[in-house]
């Protein structure tokens, strides 16, 4: 089959793998608007939430317990605000035909942080788990209390923010955990009797709907203390009479902690990538990842909400 382009996508012989020749203008538009213009490219907005981190468990001390800190968080969307309330971040610039890896990071399970996601060049850090002082990451795991207050931990620049200190010493109901950090907003410090809120997480309309994620989650004290709730867009709530709640699947949010007996803290929520892009592109997905896609307005937008592999726009 002859072509005067010298490429035709997706023709069943093709001898050539560029676009070679002399070109006019509209020669060029004519390509572009086929499809069929090799280094044409494609300007992706993005969502990439990390995997928020548990919530710590009771450990049998009288002692009070920190959240799990939210998945990093990192946004291109229109004007809207990335994490650590930074300002948006530049869309990636994709030629078509080229594979980049997407990862959807996992929640963190028993006092561990969560786990990162991917989108070609752009990584979201996993959100810090809690254990005595909290660990580091996307956003800060609280810190818990025992007779001396635990530290949390700190946030990565421009993706979350710190976990809330744990209250130490006096009696042992007066001992108290630190929030978990979130996206826009540092856990909370505990104070005597009371465990620190969740920070809050930050809302995006990249898939047409107003949607919060990355919340920290709330820590709580020993039996006898206050519990307190996660922060906003997926943080779990801690509970000292039962279980603790995890943080929402595909939002990034951190696990609550749990306090006294066998009672189990809250693991940390998915993670998840959205691309937003024109309607005009379409993508090959490997079979290792969940996906789902729909058309706001002029784009398409596509959500990746569990696995690995390899992505390629056509």
């Amino acid at each position: 089959m002859s072509n005067k382009y010298g490429y035709i996508a997706g023709s069943p012989v093709q001898t050539q793998t560029t676009n070679t020749g002399i070109f006019q203008n509209n020669d060029i538009i004519d390509l572009i608007s086929q499809g069929k213009w090799l280094l044409q490219s494609v300007v992706v907005e993005y969502l990439v939430v990390a995997g928020g981190g548990s919530g710590a468990g009771p450990n049998g001390n009288s002692s009070g317990c920190g959240g799990g800190g939210a998945g990093g968080y990192r946004n291109s969307y229109a004007s809207e605000t990335s994490g650590a309330n930074s300002s948006t971040e530049t869309p990636l610039t994709i030629q078509k035909g080229t594979s980049f890896t997407v990862t959807i990071g996992a929640g963190g399970t028993y006092n561990s942080n969560g786990n990162d996601s991917v989108f070609s060049t752009i990584t979201s850090v996993a959100g810090g788990g809690s254990t005595g002082n909290g660990n580091s990451g996307g956003s800060g795991g609280g810190g818990g209390a025992y007779t001396s207050a635990n530290t949390g931990g700190s946030g990565t620049a421009n993706q979350g923010k710190n976990g809330g200190n744990g209250k130490g010493g006096g009696a042992s109901a007066q001992r108290s955990g630190g929030g978990g950090g979130g996206a826009s907003a540092n856990g909370e410090t505990a104070q005597d009797y009371d465990a620190g809120v969740g920070g809050a997480g930050l809302y995006s309309q990249i898939t047409g709907s107003n949607v919060a994620r990355a919340g920290g989650g709330g820590g709580t004290g020993p039996a006898g203390g206050n519990t307190r709730a996660g922060g906003v867009g997926g943080g779990g709530a801690s509970n000292n009479t039962g279980n603790a709640t995890s943080g929402t699947a595909n939002t990034g949010g951190g696990g609550g902690a749990s306090a006294t007996g066998s009672n189990v803290a809250g693991f940390g929520g998915s993670g998840i990538v959205i691309l937003r892009y024109p309607s005009t592109a379409s993508l090959t997905i490997g079979a290792g990842l969940t996906s789902s896609t729909t058309t706001v307005g002029s784009d398409k937008v596509t959500s990746f909400t569990a696995g690995t592999d390899s992505v390629s726009f056509n």
